[in-house]
């Protein structure tokens, strides 16, 4: 019997499941049949229309009413391999999306199971065993239109392959739209333009395109992790695809034998994007990385950031904006690149931020846009580095300062200068821990006794991935795992634990966001007298642990206790400590 004639077995009233569900009752149910003259099967696009119930909810509804799974298609995109093998338009006359094969089975996702005579047909076309899953029309639609625009660009770039030389426009910028990708003629650039759009779309924080010996692989770097973004590409792609950039990052195109940095901004329907590009030679050619700031989307998401919304333990919160609230000193934040730390002074800043302070911010680049704060960049080509701007700035009678990096004795010396002379300094330092900014301070010739009596307190912190909501399921913890992780087992046996199945919200990977583990050491007179006294690491550490500091190993743990993340990434992470 036909998947498709076994449906009807399980069907249910859909008038029962919506009030089983709560989200329809009765007296609305007899609102609507009241004003609509309506059968049975066209009663769930009447609720829609009469605004009762979302197309969501209808959805989920005919979802159980079938007894189906059903599936958001939130941010989906079709895999490329599956238009190999099923015409789009096919796709679209029914409508239905590929969303998975697993086990011999094609999951397919349709918005209406009543219609047999369209679910034989594609059981016949489509020649393999399938299984339904429910999605909202709209859902459908908005997936195929994210998904052909880069399976035509490589089809046409396949096809019709040829490099050509292109020009900028006169004002330096490109337009990127969907209708440019479809109408451009240059494959290249049709290319470019896809990857650049899919990563924008998919939130991805860099793009990397990488050359081996047979292939060019490109890759998103998405919530800290790297994932493939397309198939990979013909090896002869691999030197136009290299030129576009570099003509689009105004460098180049001659040089291959060194590395190269540039940048360059898309306007991108009524929003401007920055990236900045690196190109490093390499066995196999050259290599890029593009780092994308989408300053509108940032914004968007600074405009509401708190600190309290980043994933603080409760106490390193509350030391924390104990700090950021002092008349002057430096507050420091410390952590590996792509931890977090930029995210994590602006938020600090947006706490304080009021009409009756000034804060000036010097960035290399400003990757957030705050109302209110005077922001520089630095333009080292030009000789705007931070030392010199940090001078200038404090010409500008600022209360609050931001340093977006100190990476020299010079500029430490001056933050910290600023931060003895009535001004709070917010600033970073690349360490690997809260203690190592000592030592790091130290090695660029800074005074002991004018950085303690600076400082206010020292965040260190890293990112880790958060389980998708979409797909966590609860697991247990096996003696090898606790043991692998120095955990002890009997205080974990009993802990519920969970991860991610793998969804397509999470594209597969079972984690979706990114929350902050920290570890907050504060200046207290005991640590200062260590510091002074040029104790070790060491023994700093043992006495800030004495007095309640929270390590970042203790800090994911207890992340793993709450369900917020896996074993895997706070391993992943950070260090192993032996219980």
């Amino acid at each position: 019997m036909a998947e498709a004639a076994r449906l009807m077995k399980k069907r249910k009233s859909l008038v029962d499941v919506l009030i089983g569900q709560g989200v329809l009752t009765p007296s609305g149910m007899e609102s609507v049949l009241r004003r609509e003259d309506t059968q049975q099967q066209s009663l769930g696009p009447a609720l829609v229309a009469e605004g009762v119930i979302s197309a969501e909810q209808l959805s989920r509804a005919v979802a159980e009413q079938f007894g189906l799974p059903y599936e958001p298609l939130t941010d989906f995109r079709v895999d490329q391999t599956f238009y190999r093998t099923i015409p789009a338009e096919l796709m679209h006359r029914h409508p239905f999306v590929p969303v998975a094969e697993r086990d011999g089975l094609l999951f397919v996702a349709i918005p209406d199971p009543q219609n047999l005579f369209g679910l034989d047909e594609l059981e016949r076309l489509l020649k393999r065993p399938l299984q339904w899953v429910v999605s909202p029309r709209e859902a459908i639609a908005a997936a195929l239109s994210r998904s052909e625009e880069t399976s035509q660009a490589l089809k046409d770039l396949e096809a019709d392959y040829r490099p050509l030389l292109l020009k900028e426009d006169e004002r330096g910028d490109e337009v990127l739209s969907i209708e440019k990708i479809a109408k451009d003629q240059s494959p290249v650039v049709k290319l470019v333009d896809t990857i650049i759009l899919n990563a924008l779309q998919r939130r991805a924080s860099d793009i990397h395109i990488v050359a081996n010996d047979r292939s060019v692989q490109v890759k998103f770097r998405i919530d800290g992790i790297l994932s493939a973004a397309l198939e990979p590409l013909d090896l002869k792609l691999h030197a136009p695809l290299i030129s576009r950039i570099k003509v689009m990052s105004e460098l180049d195109i001659a040089e291959r034998r060194v590395p190269q940095d540039g940048r360059f901004r898309i306007r991108l329907d009524r929003k401007t994007v920055d990236f900045r590009v690196s190109i490093l030679p390499s066995a196999f050619g050259e290599d890029v990385v593009i780092r994308i700031l989408d300053k509108e989307y940032i914004a968007a998401g600074v405009a509401e950031l708190r600190l309290d919304r980043l994933g603080f333990n409760p106490g390193d919160l509350t030391r924390f904006r104990r700090s950021i609230t002092e008349p002057y000193g430096m507050v420091l934040v410390t952590g590996p690149t792509g931890s977090g730390k930029t995210t994590t002074l602006y938020a600090a800043i947006s706490e304080i931020n009021t009409e009756d302070i000034k804060v000036i911010t010097i960035e290399d680049p400003v990757e957030y846009q705050l109302a209110g704060v005077v922001q520089i960049p630095v333009n080292e080509k030009k000789g705007l580095t931070f030392a010199r701007g940090l001078r200038s700035i404090l010409r500008h009678d600022p209360d609050k300062i931001m340093v977006g990096e100190i990476r020299d004795s010079e500029t430490a010396q001056i933050a910290i200068q600023s931060a003895l002379t009535g001004h709070l300094v917010f600033t970073t330092v690349h360490a690997n821990n809260a203690f190592d900014v000592i030592g790091r301070f130290v090695n660029m010739g800074i005074e002991p006794y004018n950085f303690v009596s600076s400082l206010n307190c020292i965040l260190a912190q890293r990112l880790v991935r958060t389980i998708c909501a979409g797909c966590h399921e609860e697991v247990r913890l096996t003696r090898e795992q606790a043991e692998e992780s120095g955990l002890k087992y009997e205080s974990y046996r009993n802990v519920p634990v969970f991860q991610g199945r793998g969804c397509t919200e999470c594209h597969g990977t079972g984690y979706r966001g990114r929350q902050c583990i920290t570890e907050f050491l504060d200046l207290t007179d005991g640590i200062k007298e260590m510091i002074l006294d040029r104790k070790p690491p060491s023994e700093i550490r043992k006495y800030a642990v004495s007095e309640g500091m929270t390590s970042l190993r203790q800090a994911a743990l207890e992340k793993l206790r709450r369900g917020v993340t896996t074993l895997a990434e706070i391993n992943r992470v950070t260090f192993i400590e032996q219980a």
